[in-house]
């Protein structure tokens, strides 16, 4: 036997343990609510039998009787919310057998490649990872997607009937970024966790600690009265105690579970995997970049791009042409890409990224005219322009409620470039100008957000394909995951003015609204990126200084002076 089969089994022996560990205490609490009744049966059985007679022993038989039912009725109300509430799942979107045949046969011949079952089911999610997820609760079991009755159906055994593999979650960058061998190599040790889900033992473990968590997280959930919430407070208390007393088994648990399933994939593509986990890396810089720089300025102006999986490839190849420690990983581009396994990928990158716009922005779960999908090609367009010219008429708004008088005499109505720069420049109260209209534009901005439509449930038609995915997360508000704390006044204003200078450069200047990969909304200026801009609008903001920005603005040709055309 190798060394890797002796860890194997030392580490699922170890998980066995942890899971065994974590029974006991179920058991223990079991059997502190039936010592009363237990009590109660030897003190009846006692005084049929002629002992233990007298009034006092009668009284005392009746008295541990009461608490026994009430300790009994009491167990039974808590062990019913807890059965009840419903674990949180993962937002994903499904990915049906039919829609992918060949990512199905690749997970499963790496199962039998492993020697453990295969993942009852797929889905996408909009991150860099990928893990299983139990799915086996009575009110996840009607949201699931089924594989159908493809070629894997028939191979069910009883026991897996029984108690079904878990659902094989992968991060959709992955499938656009990687290659089909590399995403079989990075999937190995996740599908090789199966086999850990399979164990009786560590599947009633983790049903038990899923089952309190979920009963804590029910007894916090808000919106109850003081009479019906009490109960479910109650049952979330002792859920929280018995929680506790399992947190370090269940940690455990869980380590010797990755542990072992990371020996058994040693076997399978270990060299590949090596060189995968430096795209892993790569895949969660670009994402994150695409998100906070990229989408989430669209995600404002109420349009969600539509082919967020496809913009991760064109940021991360921005990225290997810029970063040198990036340099080589485009020459993989020749090969297949995962997403050659869908059979429709375009329509599993759109699922992904509105949810991705729900979960980090909190749009809505369907399109309308005020939350629109928007290609790349559109983006400048439908959102860089906009974005500038909303934000410039939003600083015109401000400057016109704080009665600033208009740079230009002949012609007050006319919002310029020139107006902001002196009101800026300009001498003010404590702080300068610039503290008194970043107030303002903070205020204008929250009216603004309030005034937005509150994202809310999908509207299911007669038509829909399958259940809202966030259905079964709870009822957590939306965004679940914000991408970016709140801003501050002064960077609202910054970006103000910022927005204002790039408007005046696009209607002076000949200069046009453009989308970089990594940095988001870019202005052009004969077709070149200009990111030099950041500098002189905080200099004016900051310090009010206005004569970096003059300088910028003479040397690409801005006029100052000349009216804006704004939303």
């Amino acid at each position: 036997m190798s060394g890797i089969d002796v860890g194997e089994e030392l580490g699922a022996r170890a998980a066995q343990a942890r899971a065994l560990a974590l029974l006991r205490i179920r058991s223990r609490a079991l059997a502190v609510v039936i010592t009363p009744a237990a009590v109660a049966v030897v003190l009846f059985a006692a005084g049929a039998q002629g002992h233990l007679g007298g009034p006092v022993w009668d009284g005392v038989r009746w008295a541990v009787l009461g608490v026994a039912v009430v300790v009994l009725l009491v167990a039974a109300a808590v062990a019913v919310s807890v059965a009840r509430a419903r674990p949180a799942v993962s937002p994903t979107v499904p990915v049906a057998e039919e829609g992918a045949p060949d990512l199905y046969r690749l997970v499963r011949d790496l199962a039998d490649r492993l020697g453990v079952p295969a993942p009852s089911a797929i889905a996408l999610t909009p991150d860099c990872d990928s893990w299983l997820e139990d799915r086996t609760h009575r009110t996840h079991r009607t949201h699931r997607t089924h594989s159908g009755s493809g070629s894997g159906s028939g191979r069910k055994t009883t026991a897996e009937a029984k108690n079904p593999a878990p659902v094989l979650v992968i991060g959709s960058p992955f499938l656009w970024w990687m290659r089909v061998a590399e995403l079989r190599a990075v999937l190995a040790p996740v599908v090789a966790g199966t086999d850990s889900s399979a164990h009786p033992d560590i599947a009633a473990a983790r049903r038990f600690v899923r089952g309190l968590d979920a009963a804590v997280a029910d007894g916090a959930a808000p919106g109850r009265g003081a009479l019906r919430g009490a109960p479910v407070t109650f049952a979330g208390w002792v859920a929280r105690l018995l929680l506790r007393a399992c947190r370090e088994h269940a940690a455990e648990m869980e380590r010797c579970v990755a542990a072992t399933a990371s020996m058994r994939a040693q076997g399978v593509d270990y060299a590949l995997r090596i060189a995968a986990q430096e795209q892993v890396g790569l895949a969660y810089a670009g994402w994150d970049r695409l998100l906070t720089r990229v989408a989430l300025p669209a995600w404002r102006m109420g349009r969600w791009p539509s082919r967020l999986d496809a913009g991760v490839v064109s940021a991360l190849t921005e990225l290997s042409r810029r970063d040198r420690l990036a340099d080589g990983f485009t020459s993989r581009l020749g090969e297949r890409p995962a997403c050659d396994l869908l059979e429709e990928p375009g329509i599993a990158d759109e699922a992904t990224s509105l949810l991705a716009a729900r979960l980090f922005h909190g749009g809505p779960a369907e399109s309308g005219p005020d939350w629109a999908p928007v290609d790349w090609q559109q983006y400048p367009d439908e959102v860089v322009d906009r974005k500038w010219r909303t934000e410039a008429a939003r600083l015109h708004r401000v400057l016109d409620a704080m009665g600033v008088p208009p740079a230009s005499v002949t012609d007050p109505a006319v919002p310029t470039l020139a107006r902001v720069m002196e009101h800026l420049a300009g001498p003010g109260g404590p702080g300068g100008p610039g503290e008194e209209l970043a107030a303002g534009i903070g205020a204008a901005v929250a009216r603004d957000d309030a005034q937005a439509p509150a994202p809310g449930p999908a509207q299911q038609t007669a038509s829909a394909a399958g259940a809202d995915p966030l259905d079964l997360w709870g009822p957590d508000p939306l965004p679940l995951f914000p991408l970016q704390p709140p801003r501050t006044g002064t960077e609202l204003l910054a970006d103000h003015v910022a927005a204002m200078v790039c408007c005046a450069a696009v209607d002076t200047a000949g200069a046009a609204p453009g989308l970089d990969w990594l940095d988001g909304p870019a202005l052009l200026v004969d077709g070149e990126r200009r990111a030099d801009l950041a500098v002189p609008v905080l200099s004016l903001v900051e310090d009010g200084d206005p004569d970096p920005l003059r300088s910028w603005l003479a040397e690409v040709g801005v006029r100052s002076d000349k009216p804006v055309r704004l939303v």
